[in-house]
């Protein structure tokens, strides 16, 4: 399996390519051999470019072997989440209400990686409009973990995190609104990084919230993905959320090891807010040993609890994707699928009151969390709570009730990168994020790079292991109450029992995050400048 072209690494790929030693058009037909050999069973791709890969390759060849290589992703294979627009292929979100949509241009992110010269092979699942998952009510069947094809493959990037574990691309494009990068990164056991809010431009990609949403890259190995994020970053005058900071090499450092480092552990999210399984916590143990016996000097720091994080984020993200859908979800429920309406459709219930009070939350969580910079140079925490879950065992309701580790650098909008640290005793990938301060993803790429280095977690790759696959876990028998349905009709919602039912077991929890909402405020408290407030701390990079 090792010596399998699909699976080297972008860095060993590229090389390679650049010395003649490989061509782009054997290293795409290895990737479109493993995708007729596994796409069956993992689900992917929900669109496959097999013969435009094949045309393109052959012109990267020509054109490298005229000229050399453009770029370190010069004929190389990856793949795009199914949000990122493709001028002339079609762009669905994974629903059924875009079915059919052929967008006009690239986004910006699509175009700056085809002038870099890599090969595109499909378009790849994710969940419904970004916004977490699985469904299996869509047009797509869901994408698989492929250490076992029954668990859960994260999301919701879901496809880019299979794909790029089970080696049908060498490296894909996520987004990142509340850990949808770096979620399936840990559960498929790659690398995936969220970088700085503003760092990459969203233009021309499907939005999900305009105040977290970001677009990174998922690879093998953290090196790969500042190969991938390099290809990407860049300021866009047309992004109103595109920050105008210089892009340094994110590989100038990646060797300097973490010597002399301050690291701080931010222990309390994984141990006492919501506490990890023992296994977590003992793959944490271990990764911080691996750094300190670097030479790292390790400090314990505090932040706010993960449950200010969640209700600070998760109002906000569900008032903005509630006002981005609303048209839909007014006119064509049907046309959604059923997560996607559990998880959005609260969002009309959320007021003007406690969207504002999330904003100035906001504003205090980034100034709290971007504090403890000031002693360390990067922070390190768990990225999930345990193994991926069997898929069918996923329910709706836990994405308001149990808040997860991801989202506090959302908030924050410092960058954040997921690499794999150890497996369950079953085999299953555990993960750690390793956090920066805005516009410092060099930093985390250097901390990652040699702990990567120093540990063995990148030499295994899954099998693919079948498993039964289960029975749909039912959802606990709910009655909409009177109340939710007067206020679901004073939003214009007009809903079926079974819609009612769905938003009655949702607003007791996102009723609850917005009593941890601050209300106590001076009149002249200002609302979050995302981009100028992160722009303004960059003297300290």
């Amino acid at each position: 399996m090792a010596n399998e072209l699909n699976y080297l690494t972008i860095a060993e790929a590229s090389k390679r390519i650049a010395a003649g030693k490989l061509s782009s058009v054997d290293l795409t037909e290895a990737c479109l051999a493993r995708i007729a050999a596994v796409e069956d069973r993992v689900s992917s791709f929900i669109l496959l470019l097999a013969d435009q890969a094949r045309a393109a390759a052959r012109a990267a060849d020509e054109e490298i072997r005229k000229s050399g290589p453009r770029s370190p992703m010069h004929g190389i294979p990856i793949g795009l989440k199914d949000i990122y627009d493709t001028a002339g292929i079609a762009t669905t979100g994974h629903s059924r209400r875009m079915q059919g949509r052929i967008p006009p241009a690239d986004s910006v992110c699509t175009q700056k990686l085809g002038e870099a010269g890599s090969i595109l092979l499909g378009k790849l699942a994710t969940h419904e409009f970004a916004t977490g998952g699985p469904s299996f009510d869509l047009p797509w069947p869901a994408a698989r973990n492929p250490w076992r094809l029954d668990r859960f493959p994260g999301g919701s990037s879901s496809g880019s995190g299979s794909a790029v574990a089970c080696g049908e691309v060498l490296g894909a494009m996520g987004s990142d609104t509340g850990g949808s990068i770096r979620l399936p990164a840990a559960f498929c056991g790659t690398a995936g990084i969220k970088p700085t809010y503003g760092r990459v431009s969203k233009r021309g990609v499907l939005p999900l919230s305009w105040t977290f949403d970001n677009c990174g890259p998922l690879a093998w190995t953290a090196e790969d993905c500042a190969i991938m994020l390099q290809a990407v970053a860049g300021y866009d005058p047309q992004d109103p959320c595109s920050a105008d900071v210089p892009v340094p090499d994110f590989r100038a450092g990646i060797n300097d090891g973490v010597k002399g480092l301050r690291i701080g552990i931010v222990r309390h999210f994984y141990e006492s807010d919501r506490p990890a399984s023992k296994e977590a916590v003992a793959a944490m143990d271990a990764a911080i040993s691996v750094l300190r016996g670097l030479g790292a000097e390790i400090r314990e720091v505090t932040l706010p609890p993960l449950a200010d994080y969640q209700a600070c984020f998760r109002i906000i993200a569900l008032a903005e994707a509630f006002s981005i859908h609303e048209e839909d979800l007014k006119s064509r429920p049907q046309d959604c699928g059923e997560v996607f309406r559990y998880r959005v459709m609260p969002g009309a219930l959320v007021t003007s009151a406690d969207y504002v009070a999330a904003q100035r939350q906001l504003r205090k969580l980034v100034a709290r969390t971007l504090a403890a910079f000031d002693g360390v140079d990067a922070l390190v925490t768990a990225t999930t709570f345990a193994g991926a879950p069997v898929i069918r065992s996923m329910r709706s309701e836990a994405n308001f009730a149990d808040p997860p580790l991801t989202p506090p650098f959302n908030v924050a909008q410092c960058p954040a990168i997921a690499i794999c640290n150890g497996y369950t005793s079953d085999g299953m990938p555990l993960s750690m994020q390793i956090a920066g301060r805005p516009f410092d993803e060099a930093m985390v790429f250097r901390v990652a790079h040699a702990y990567e280095r120093e540990t063995t977690w990148r030499q295994t790759r899954p099998s693919l292991i079948a498993s039964p696959d289960g029975a749909p876990t039912a959802a606990p028998a709910g009655r909409a109450t009177e109340d939710y349905a007067t206020l679901a009709r004073r939003a214009d919602l007009s809903l079926p029992e079974a819609q009612l039912q769905a938003l009655a077991e949702a607003m007791p929890h996102v009723e609850a995050m917005t009593r941890r909402l601050p209300r106590e405020c001076d009149y002249g408290d200002e609302l979050m400048n995302i981009t100028m407030l992160l722009v303004e701390g960059t003297d300290n990079v």
